[in-house]
């Protein structure tokens, strides 16, 4: 995939001014709600028209301000997958997939028998949105978007609707369905576990702003900003005195660390995701004393709000600690310490 977007666009009293690159077949926007993803992804589409920039898909200009280009939907050559699927409620599902034909009207009967074959849909055709499951919407959804030959597909918090077990299963229909489909795809999530399971690439926004755009994991194993981290999840986080080319002193964890990575000038902050930090008997480099001050029971692990007296008040880390059974009491065998691994230190600005 080839995709360019530098827009604005202003509605509403918000601001949207984001800009990025992509090369690769799963690109990913990332943020909270209301910080402009969807409309992002409806000006891609060409359903909203930015103020300003421009907008090129695979080397075709779909969109430019200032040469007066602005693409119709329709000539975009996109599948759109809407948040709550769309489907029209009236329509039956045969109906609602004739909606996304684009070819010869010939065609289009036997087009849709095969879609309606494809996405396992046989026998439900006649079925109104209404009487399907969650899973067969989605599917109906698919077909009718896919039976137009995108040549890019634009998801859109494709399973923010949905809970539990229905996601997990339609999580796992979608990467098969997208390792099938040989064109691009442009996903927004303010969910950061989808984000890292279904995109190469991925651009953090932030009230209408680009933060950051790169590798996935790249930006997971180091956000290079204090914003960046917290959009990927993380908890801790402290300001940081540097001490020398790989040693910080952080300053609300009150802990001296040595660092994996260089410590730049410019650095502010340290920080970890709590699933890395260990348990230690003894203390030594990069350890702080264990003090659970407040505690969290998940389903598959224990959580622990640590605050010590070498802390600043309203510091803390959080520890998550893998359960070992559905009883393992929170309290066994709980640590003096907990070490903090420079390997996975993420200094930030």
């Amino acid at each position: 995939m080839s995709l360019q977007v530098n827009i604005e666009k202003n509605f509403k009293g918000f601001s949207l001014k984001t800009a990025f690159e992509s090369t690769t077949s799963a690109t990913g926007i990332l943020g909270a709600s209301g910080s402009g993803k969807s409309m992002t992804l409806r000006c891609v589409a060409g359903i909203e028209t930015p103020d300003k920039g421009k907008i090129v898909i695979n080397g075709r200009t779909v969109f430019d301000s200032e040469k007066k280009i602005n693409l119709k939907p329709q000539e975009r050559r996109i599948g759109y997958l809407f948040q709550n699927y769309a489907l029209f409620p009236t329509m039956t599902v045969k109906d609602n997939i004739f909606c996304g034909y684009r070819g010869e009207k010939s065609q289009k009967e036997e087009k849709v028998r095969d879609y309606l074959k494809r996405y396992q849909l046989d026998g439900l055709e006649n079925r109104y949105p209404a009487q399907l499951s969650g899973g067969q919407q989605q599917r109906v959804a698919l077909a009718r978007m896919m039976i137009g030959e995108p040549e890019a597909i634009l998801l859109d918090e494709p399973f923010s609707a949905l809970d539990g077990y229905l996601k997990d299963v339609l999580q796992k229909d979608m990467q098969e369905f997208l390792k099938q489909y040989q064109g691009d795809m442009l996903m927004v999530t303010h969910s950061r576990d989808e984000a890292f399971r279904f995109c190469n690439e991925l651009m953090l926004l932030k009230e209408g702003k680009t933060l950051i755009f790169g590798n996935t994991r790249d930006l997971f194993e180091q956000p290079q900003l204090l914003e960046a981290s917290r959009l990927t999840g993380c908890k801790n986080s402290s300001r940081i005195e540097r001490m020398g080319d790989h040693e910080v002193f952080a300053l609300d964890w009150g802990v001296s660390l040595h660092t994996a990575q260089k410590v730049e000038s410019d650095m502010t902050h340290v920080a970890i995701r709590g699933h890395w930090i260990r348990p230690a008997q003894e203390a030594g480099r990069n350890c702080v004393a264990f003090e659970a001050a407040e505690y969290v029971e998940t389903t598959f692990e224990h959580q622990y709000l640590v605050r010590n007296p070498g802390m600043e008040e309203e510091a803390a880390l959080w520890w998550m600690r893998p359960k070992e059974n559905f009883r393992d009491p929170h309290e066994k065998n709980l640590p003096p310490y907990l070490y903090l691994p420079p390997e996975h230190l993420m200094l930030l600005k």
